[in-house]
């Protein structure tokens, strides 16, 4: 079911479960993070690690801060994130050259190759979607919209 229109929403009374869009997006989270589990575990992956990899095809050598600010992710859960990704041989990471305080992210040649490997991932995905590549696309679109509009957002002060 989806969300009534705002205006039909009373401040005073909480909507039911099955009306609530969070609701909505946090199910489908869930199911996205099972189907991407049972689909990585066999690579010996998660779902974090599997993007990291996935960011660093599109560009290698990143700063960590900038695979940071890429995939929302902070500090404190990325640099152990690299350290298991690294322990497994599928990154290295390395002090830049010009500024030692930079830490840049390299795939290497095993990293390459799992990447070669887990390319079959996304077209599993979008077959266990149901949905054609076009409404994949529309519906990632407005979900960046949602996420860019929830993240502008601000929160007024309480009384």
């Amino acid at each position: 079911m989806y969300a009534p229109p705002m205006e039909q929403l009373d401040p005073n009374t909480l909507p039911p479960l099955e009306n609530m869009l969070c609701f909505s997006v946090y199910a489908s989270s869930l199911a996205f993070n099972n189907l991407y589990r049972g689909l990585l575990t066999g690579y010996g992956l998660t779902y974090p690690q599997f993007i990291v990899l996935l960011v660093l095809t599109q560009k290698d050598g990143q700063k960590v801060s900038e695979l940071g600010e890429t995939l929302f992710l902070e500090s404190n859960t990325l640099t152990p994130l690299l350290k298991r990704l690294e322990a497994a041989g599928f990154v290295t990471r390395k002090r830049d050259e010009r500024d030692e305080r930079v830490v840049r992210i390299h795939l290497t040649e095993t990293g390459r190759a799992l990447t070669k490997t887990i390319a079959c991932v996304p077209p599993e995905v979008l077959e266990a979607s149901s949905l054609t590549m076009a409404e994949a696309q529309a519906l990632k679109a407005r979900l960046n919209a949602l996420a860019h509009s929830l993240r502008a957002y601000t929160i007024p002060k309480a009384a």
